[in-house]
């Protein structure tokens, strides 16, 4: 599968994701990346739903003496960095709320860059169900309210006619951190589930009724791996490496429809597009999209250097990782198993790039 490719990348520091440690790509990209000096340290933390996006791009920068050191720490506490002052940008797959707002501004306007879309996948461990168990929005928050604790629950057994499914309970496992990936997950549930809404909400963190935590998308992932009758929500990623059988899950228009890059591509065109670019792809309306679907974002203030995030000399370095992440970088997230930003989106995150300084001036030097 295309996502093996970045295996290796992600192996080569577990998910420290420090581009100096590997090695990487063909060098060639935008006019940011393409020869010149500008080379410097860009430091980020955050999602771990993009952690293998910006691990792979800042493996292919190496070469151009730009290292890009990412701590996939979740998208709340690299928000929470960039707030902080202790990272250049944030990778988040939410975008900022407006409570979030306020202590970020004390530095500097934050700046959303879209980066890509991606699957939530509905991950299960059930010997002997293969993938595209079909799964409505009630039925997983029911799985996940600790309702339906069995896979022979008539509520599955209903959608699933023909599906042998065994008398066994159901293991949840959900994050334990602060996550982007739980903010579209329970997005998604509280808008297929008044009982979820009222009782459980949707935030980067939430408290679970039933279930056990783990940390990271990789945490996850290790926990549905481990344990025979586990369910789970991990980035498609994950799931692609750890062969994980995975759900198709019923959309808006009343559709079964299985996580792909198609399908995740779907649900995001057509999506209404602020001018902040403070948007999310979660149920879709296009009777082809996969609905648990995400958007991830990498933040950076509008002039890092007067917020004191980033130091002058490194200010090239992060102009040359913005223009590959917003240029050839896009060709690359297919290799990945992440959907690139439509034509009309992606004209609008270069526009951001193009607008970013230090110190006044331009970015770039």
């Amino acid at each position: 599968m295309k996502s093996r490719k970045w295996l290796a990348a992600v192996a080569c520091a577990g998910l420290a994701l420090g581009a100096a440690a590997c090695g990487g790509g063909d060098g060639q990209g935008t006019a940011a990346t393409g020869g010149g000096s500008g080379g410097g340290t860009v430091n980020g933390a955050g999602s771990t739903f993009a952690a293998p996006i910006y691990q792979q791009l800042g493996s292919t920068l190496k070469d151009q003496g730009v290292t890009v050191n990412y701590q996939p720490v979740g998208s709340g506490a690299g928000i929470a960095q960039l707030t902080a002052g202790t990272v250049a940008f944030a990778g988040s797959d939410p975008p900022m709320k407006d409570d979030e707002l306020p202590a970020a501004r004390k530095k500097g306007d934050p700046v959303h860059i879209p980066v890509a879309f991606g699957a939530i996948t509905v991950a299960y461990n059930v010997p002997g169900v293969g993938a595209g168990l079909k799964l409505d929005g009630p039925t997983i928050a029911d799985i996940f309210l600790g309702k339906v604790t069995r896979w022979d629950d008539p509520e599955i057994a209903k959608a699933n006619p023909g599906v042998k499914l065994p008398a066994s309970d159901i293991a949840v496992v959900h994050r334990s951190d602060e996550s982007g990936t739980t903010k579209g997950f329970t997005d998604f549930l509280q808008q297929e589930s008044p009982e979820w809404k009222s009782k459980v909400g949707s935030d980067k963190t939430v408290k679970w009724p039933t279930g056990t935590g783990a940390k990271g998308n990789d945490g996850v992932a290790a926990a549905v791996k481990q344990t025979e009758g586990s369910i789970g929500y991990v980035e498609q990623a994950y799931a692609l490496q750890n062969h994980f059988t995975t759900a198709a899950v019923k959309n808006s228009s009343g559709r079964y429809v299985p996580p792909s890059l198609e399908s995740t591509t779907a649900a995001g065109e057509g999506v209404k597009v602020p001018g902040d670019l403070r948007f999310t792809i979660v149920n879709s309306p296009n009777p082809k999209a996969y609905p648990i679907a995400s958007q991830t974002f990498l933040i950076v203030y509008q002039d890092d250097c007067k917020a004191g995030v980033l130091k002058k000399g490194d200010a090239p370095a992060l102009a040359r990782f913005l223009d590959y992440v917003t240029g050839d970088g896009q060709q690359v997230l297919e290799q990945l198993a992440y959907a690139k930003l439509p034509d009309s989106l992606l004209a609008k995150a270069k526009e951001k790039v193009q607008g970013l300084q230090c110190d006044g001036g331009p970015l770039a030097g």
